[in-house]
């Protein structure tokens, strides 16, 4: 992994970042954004910027100038395509890249497993913040894994919400459906890019709509789209859409 500080340059992955008194230590506070880069250039990186520094405003965490040049000095450092990630303390700005993990096209290509997962009631406070507070989402995903899953879908009610760290699609009828930004639903990334193709709908989704789904998918920016096979062990056939959503991503890229 390659880390850089702002102030202090690449640093050795092993030697402390963030302070003991800083509030991303003491209570969690921290802004993030994790995007992708193809051939060394960071996929909608405009987006993933503007979406970052929402996530500071939301958690009233101090500004952070010169963003762009402590990630580029990530990015140089790492092999053409890698993750890349931000992170917006109340002391400190660093950004990290290393490399994509290995088995994503092999989970690509036979699909997920999901499980459904309460999420309680969301908080509508931060509702759009991308913030490191994710112990209760990966939580979730533990207990899919441990269900016989790949990932967890969170819900509420009934309602449809994200995967911990990805936004949920369905196909119901002939409609691409995902559900509205909300408390619990982040403005994805690549669920933006996605939209704007022009062919998907936002509405509320029930679990029971996605048992019944034509297709379904997950989407992020490391894991692209990503076809699910079954949700609950309840089966869910393989489509087109997925696949033509994929390429048309990568055609992008």
């Amino acid at each position: 992994m390659i880390v850089a500080v702002q102030g202090r340059g690449i640093v050795d992955p092993g030697q402390p970042v963030f302070r003991a008194d800083d509030e991303a230590v003491l209570r969690g506070a921290m802004a993030f954004e994790t995007m992708r880069s193809y051939a060394g250039v960071p996929f909608l990186l405009d987006r993933h910027l503007k979406r970052f520094a929402g996530s500071i405003e939301a958690l009233a965490l101090p500004p952070a100038p010169g963003v762009e040049e402590v990630l580029a000095l990530a990015s140089r450092a790492a092999p053409p395509d890698h993750v890349l990630r931000l992170y917006r303390s109340s002391l400190s700005l660093v950004a990290t890249a290393a490399p994509l993990p290995a088995n994503l096209e092999e989970l690509r290509a036979r699909g997920l497993a999901l499980r459904t997962v309460d999420a309680g009631s969301p908080s509508a406070l931060i509702a759009h913040a991308k913030a490191t507070s994710y112990a209760a989402s990966f939580a979730a995903t533990r207990h899919a894994i441990a269900q016989g899953g790949d990932d967890a879908v969170l819900v509420s009610q009934g309602r449809v919400l994200d995967a911990p760290t990805a936004n949920v699609w369905a196909v119901l009828g002939g409609d691409l459906l995902t559900p509205p930004l909300g408390a619990g639903v982040l403005p994805g990334v690549t669920r933006s890019f996605l939209l704007e193709l022009g062919d998907a709908q936002e509405r509320e989704l029930t679990v029971e709509e996605l048992y019944g789904a034509d297709e379904l998918f997950i989407t992020s920016s490391i894991r692209e789209v990503m076809p699910v096979t079954s949700i609950d062990g309840h089966a869910v056939a393989s489509g087109p859409t997925a696949a033509r959503l994929q390429a048309e991503l990568r055609s992008a890229t």
